[in-house]
């Protein structure tokens, strides 16, 4: 059988080849119906571009690379979720690159990848977004990069993130509400924006409803399952113990849930837990965990999709949008005990 290529592609559609390589990159400047009709044609002689010779033609390998480090398992296959799906409706390939370097370290490991990977893009999820030195490289190597979850927008590039702060103070506040006073605080890892941003939230919710802050009520996370449990053995052993415990992410939460169920508390009569993300667990275990729902999938889809477009038809103004969490109350909150 006769290979199909972008020239027989063109010569059925009755257009022109720059037209098919137009309406393979999913580029504006086609109309309506001449892209229908093209993706018509692409679907009737069973066309599959040449990666290859597609990123020859272009002097582009079509591939975006997307750095992590997260211990939260799930938030990793939520960013690789939304990335997939951008790259899948734009031709595009995935790269993901796990980093857990820091400073010279880290520009080393990310010109190796540079080198060796040829990427068109990246997409820096928390924290590399707001390390300076990274984004700095990267603007020098003028590689195009967005930023997911970044607590940073006064600058060029893309930008695509959700309001940290206003969703641990609408958690905080809807502890609150129920009654509690005493609220404990799991911070997460230090290098990630998002800690501060949530303890910021918490904090503005205390002093909003003239709760005085206690420094013994917050413990250091890392946003691990393992450090929560680190964290809940210090909050449950004070005294007066908190009628309430607010963690930085959804793992840490169900840390403290389990250990209080460990030492025969019930949750939430005799505490409240709440956490942040809407992670898998917080709705899989029992009490269901009041949390935070935060678009992981649509902020990553759509710092992706701006990527690709500011690579196909550089932008002068950077796309940056902060995008609404959303407060879910479960079984794991209740109002305090009198």
């Amino acid at each position: 059988m006769k290979k199909v290529t972008i020239n027989s592609v063109a010569s059925h559609a009755g257009v022109s080849k720059k037209t098919v390589s137009r309406v393979l990159n999913n580029e504006p400047n086609v109309s309506a119906a001449t892209r229908e009709k093209v993706l018509a044609v692409f679907k009737e002689l069973d066309y599959t571009p040449n990666p290859i010779a597609r990123g020859l033609a272009q002097n582009r390998s079509f591939i975006i690379g997307c750095l992590y480090d997260n211990p939260s398992k799930s938030y990793i296959t939520r960013v690789q979720t939304g990335a997939l799906a951008a790259c899948q409706e734009n031709n595009y390939n995935l790269l993901i690159h796990p980093c857990e370097c820091r400073g010279d370290a880290l520009i080393s490991n990310v010109e190796q990848l540079l080198q060796t990977s040829r990427l068109d893009g990246i997409v820096l999820t928390p924290p590399f977004g707001d390390f300076p030195e990274l984004v700095e490289f990267l603007t020098a190597k003028k590689i195009p990069f967005a930023r997911v979850a970044s607590a940073i927008l006064q600058d060029e590039s893309i930008s695509v993130r959700s309001n940290d702060e206003q969703g641990a103070f609408e958690i905080t506040e809807h502890l609150i509400s129920l009654g509690h006073k005493s609220i404990a605080f799991i911070k997460g890892h230090p290098d990630h924006s998002a800690t501060q941003q949530r303890f910021k939230g918490y904090r503005r919710a205390l002093a909003d409803h003239n709760i005085e802050f206690d420094e013994r009520l917050v413990e250091e996370g890392n946003f691990s399952y393992h450090s929560g449990v680190d964290s809940a053995r210090s909050i449950l052993d004070l005294s007066p113990r908190p009628t309430a415990v607010f963690a930085s992410n959804d793992y840490m939460a169900a840390a403290v849930l389990k250990l209080a169920t460990q030492r025969q508390l019930r949750v939430p009569d005799d505490i409240s837990i709440a956490g942040f993300d809407n992670a898998p667990i917080a709705r899989h275990i029992w009490p269901g965990l009041t949390t935070i729902a935060q678009p992981v999938e649509e902020m990553t889809k759509l710092a992706v999709t701006q990527l690709i477009n500011h690579i196909t038809e550089p932008q002068e103004q950077p796309f940056q949008i902060t995008l609404e969490s959303r407060l879910i109350t479960r079984e794991s909150t209740a109002r305090v005990n009198p």
